[in-house]
């Protein structure tokens, strides 16, 4: 699909406004070339300077307002709780806006998955048949003129960029064992003990045993790719702010030097602006504040081989994708506003 022209600007509405999501998408779409932001939404904070909610925002001069948006704006990114966001979706994509959800609403194509995983009976499970996973390097063909957009979870993101082009490579066999380490951002602004400082410095958590939410998501996305394997999925609470770094254990079905791992990475991204295999292991602050994402794989053993994927969880893990999502959405250069670097150190 074509570059759009940019003639009339993009109108963005962003609800769930006042989460650390909301907040990078908001500072991504201020920067973005081709987007006019038309309205925030958080709940309860009617007419709140967005200053109050984050200072360092304060010069866009926005307001945050309570309420939601109404068909008509050209995209909506939805960054609510588990099953608040499904309904809202469909509405408004139903009125012609482009619909990504941040959330987890619309990423499993399975109904039947949601009670099981997350508690509830989803509340539009016609729209999961319609909504496209938007893994932007996997869905690119998918995702042109779509109207509900499923923004793939910060841990299954970092997980399917080092797994799928081993898995689309057909020589995953066995068991995968992912091995995840995310920045405390990722649990969302609400105050609990676990995620107080006398908690959190110096320590290192496993959580979510033994069934994460995300867990389904990997094996979804493995499947999609050719793979049907074992997976466990333990994700950890570590000590800093941002990033993720996924280690993912694989069993293979021929044995692989290190070369072929690395050659079966480098076809897979050759053309990708965001994914960059690395000769190295990454770290994940390489890829902070920013939309990329960093690839590694290496032999540990007779068929048996590691693979990496470190990224930014609210950047390509959240509101980084959702941006490139829209961009390829609505026929935009992929890259437009997304051209930070990461921060470091």
């Amino acid at each position: 699909m074509h570059p759009r022209p940019v003639t009339e600007p993009i109108s963005a509405a962003v609800v769930g406004a006042s989460g650390y999501a909301g907040a990078e998408l908001i500072r991504l779409l201020a920067m973005h070339p081709a987007v006019e932001i038309d309205a925030l939404y958080a709940r309860g904070r009617q007419n709140t300077p967005l200053a109050d909610e984050f200072p360092h925002l304060g010069p866009l001069g926005l307001r945050l307002i309570d309420g939601q948006p109404e068909p008509g704006v050209d995209v909506a990114f939805l960054a609510l709780p588990h099953g608040a966001s499904a309904e809202l979706a469909v509405r408004l994509a139903a009125g012609g806006t482009t619909v990504i959800d941040i959330g987890s609403d619309l990423r499993l194509a399975d109904p039947a998955a949601y009670p099981a995983w997350y508690g509830f009976e989803h509340p539009a499970p016609e729209a999961l048949a319609d909504a496209v996973y938007g893994l932007t390097e996997f869905a690119r063909d998918r995702l042109p003129n779509a109207r509900l957009i499923a923004n793939p979870g910060c841990y299954p993101t970092a997980s399917l960029l080092a797994l799928t082009p081993f898995a689309r490579a057909g020589i995953l066999a066995g068991d995968v064992v992912v091995d995840a380490k995310s920045g405390v951002s990722g649990a969302g602004r609400s105050a609990g003990a676990d995620f107080l400082y006398t908690e959190l410095e110096g320590s290192t958590k496993a959580y979510g045993i033994p069934r994460h939410r995300h867990t389904p998501e990997i094996a979804q996305g493995l499947a999609a790719a050719g793979a049907t394997v074992g997976l466990t999925f333990v994700p950890h609470l570590i000590p800093q702010v941002r990033g993720i770094i996924a280690t993912c254990y694989l069993s293979l079905a021929e044995d692989l030097d290190d070369g072929a791992l690395r050659d079966i990475l480098d076809a897979a991204y050759a053309d990708e602006p965001f994914v960059h295999p690395m000769a190295a292991p990454p770290s994940s602050k390489l890829a902070a504040g920013s939309n990329h994402a960093f690839v590694f794989a290496a032999r540990t053993g007779p068929r048996k081989a590691v693979a990496i994927g470190a990224i930014d969880n609210l950047g390509k893990g959240a509101a980084g994708q959702a941006v490139q999502n829209m961009n390829v959405a609505l026929g935009l250069p992929e890259t437009a506003g997304l051209g930070s670097v990461g921060i470091y150190p």
